[in-house]
């Protein structure tokens, strides 16, 4: 019987928080204890540079994420456990994904339709307004983060579900193009946790500074 695989990241954009800790941690440390699971869990550094240009604070953010992973009780031993930008093949596959991803399927993006609103929001003449390809094409990124370890399950918060169903629609359209290459990753959300709010009322994100940092007293 071949194990399932389950693969998560956390972005090293800041200190972890209670969000990254229900969303993706706890679930991803609770799979990686089952006999039958093959673990992935990894930095997600190339993530990061699409909010943060600050290379002192990736790398700050690097070790404090990975110091996190750790004291949550991830076992090396049990684990693959990365930093994203050690491996240049997840580069490689996301020019290669990014050449036969509909345009339309990143018009749809979450992130991006909110970045769209609060320029209209402004009165901008022009909609993408300061809007960078980073953030456009983000889910094509994670898309390969994805689908490189032919991941069956992925934890995350209620507010990635979508980035996980576009990297299926990725990989199902690669698969029908060329050859049947990539799994069809499931979504892994735990029923029991509520997407938690940050101090602002929005959602809890280091994008808007409102998070309450893990290590916290």
């Amino acid at each position: 019987m071949s194990k399932k695989r389950v693969l998560t990241g956390v972005t090293t954009t800041g200190i972890p928080h209670l969000g990254n800790y229900v969303g993706a941690i706890r679930p991803a440390i609770r799979a990686a204890k089952n006999e039958q699971t093959e673990s992935f869990l990894f930095l997600a550094d190339y993530h990061g540079i699409i909010k943060c240009h600050d290379p002192a604070m990736i790398h700050e953010s690097t070790q404090a994420v990975a110091a996190t992973w750790l004291a949550c009780g991830l076992n090396p031993e049990r684990t693959t456990f990365y930093r994203q930008s050690d491996i240049p093949e997840i580069m490689e596959l996301n020019w290669i994904l990014t050449c036969i991803t509909a345009k339309g399927l990143m018009n749809r993006a979450h992130a991006y339709k909110a970045a769209v609103q609060e320029n209209l929001d402004k009165g901008q003449e022009d909609q993408d307004h300061q809007i960078e390809m980073g953030l456009y094409s983000y889910p094509i990124l994670m898309s390969a983060d994805i689908l490189m370890f032919k991941a069956n399950e992925v934890p995350v918060g209620r507010d990635q579900i979508q980035h996980v169903e576009m990297a299926r629609d990725i990989a199902g359209r690669f698969n029908h193009r060329f050859k049947e290459v990539f799994t069809l990753p499931e979504v892994k959300i735990d029923e029991n946790v509520e997407l938690l709010v940050g101090l602002d009322g929005r959602k809890m994100s280091k994008s808007y500074g409102n998070t309450i940092p893990l290590w916290e007293s």
